[in-house]
């Protein structure tokens, strides 16, 4: 047996562990890592850069990648049957007394498992345990023969991926990118992992777990309910209106008109000490302002987005036709991420 058909073994093998390292590596790195090591003046990290920060440019990262471990694979078991096949055969049948047939067939059998058994260990389970543990150094190590391989297989590329992408289309699906999707059960799964490993101290993990409830918890469940908030009718006299305020302990108190389902704004404490100090009485209607409304679905983190967005401190709940049925401040939000206990009396 030629020297020169192991090395091709070894070569096939180590190339079809390159390509399913290179696939994992690149899937599973983090962009902002990618993109950090680039500012840094890594030229490996700027060649990859592109192919992590697009969607497309991925999928044609990953379909580079395909290609490469099924024509290594195919390469690997036809010049395994062409050459260790053919020399086994004879020495099966010398020594187990088969006849030629039998021999061969027996020889292709046992070069097929020997090659597969190989092939998955040393050129699936290895380089894939050590892409996931290390998805940086192994992106980073495969970027160069990875490009070099996508000039070579270029031509089949597009031809693959819109064969492929027209037989989702004939199944009634979309071919999607090529991500790492977690739900927040698994993200919260990661960060205790984090934690057991040393990553996270212990306040560290409370923190970005309560980040995460954030998502899953609507206004509705965050709410003061619309019967529990001290309110003002707009036809209220001067003298009603300053008794309220003073005996309320909320810097801002809802305005409605005819009923407290219809909230037509928000009377701000100060405007109306400033009001009262300055010029003395006046209506009501002239201190009310605008105030935000939010869906009672509405998820938290949502919620906390649109009030600094609007620089407000809270906004309106509203169910269905649009009907006020509650009042939702920054604190009770903030509350929840910081696990503080919300009390009615807090200041709004």
């Amino acid at each position: 047996m030629s020297p020169l058909v192991w090395v091709g073994i070894a070569i096939l093998i180590l190339a079809n562990a390159l390509y399913v390292a290179a696939e994992f590596g690149a899937v599973g790195v983090r962009r902002s890592r990618v993109r950090r090591l680039s500012e840094e003046g890594s030229t490996l990290a700027r060649r990859l850069m592109p192919f992590v920060e697009t969607a497309s440019m991925l999928d044609t990262y990953v379909a580079v990648s395909q290609v490469g471990i099924t024509l290594s694979s195919l390469i690997l078991g036809a010049l395994g049957q062409a050459t260790l096949a053919v020399w086994l055969a004879p020495h099966l049948a010398l020594a187990a007394g088969l006849e030629p047939e039998v021999a061969a067939s027996a020889a292709a059998i046992a070069v097929l498992v020997t090659l597969t058994v190989l092939q998955v260990v040393i050129s699936e389970l290895v380089p894939k345990s050590l892409a996931l543990q290390f998805p940086t150094q192994v992106a980073l190590a495969t970027v160069l023969p990875m490009q070099w391989s996508l000039a070579a297989f270029r031509p089949f590329i597009a031809l693959l991926n819109g064969s492929a992408n027209g037989l989702l289309r004939l199944l009634g699906m979309q071919s999607g990118p090529h991500r790492h999707l977690h739900s927040p059960q698994e993200i919260d799964l990661l960060i205790a992992e984090s934690r057991d490993g040393g990553l996270l101290e212990a306040d560290e993990q409370a923190r970005l777990h309560q980040a995460l409830q954030l998502g899953q918890r609507a206004a509705r469940d965050l709410m003061v309910p619309r019967h529990r908030v001290t309110m003002l009718d707009i036809a209220s006299p001067w003298d009603e209106v300053v008794r309220t305020v003073a005996a309320s302990p909320f810097s801002r108190i809802p305005v409605y008109r005819g009923s407290p389902e219809q909230i037509v704004g928000i009377l701000r404490v100060k405007d109306l000490t400033t009001q009262y100090v300055t010029s003395g009485s006046t209506s009501l209607e002239r201190l009310v302002r605008p105030a935000v409304r939010i869906p009672a679905d509405m998820p938290a983190d949502k919620v906390l987005a649109m009030l600094r967005d609007q620089r407000t401190h809270q906004a309106l709940v509203t169910g269905e036709e649009q009907r006020v049925i509650g009042l939702i401040a920054i604190q009770d939000v903030l509350a929840t991420f910081l696990e503080v206990e919300r009390r009615p009396g807090d200041a709004r």
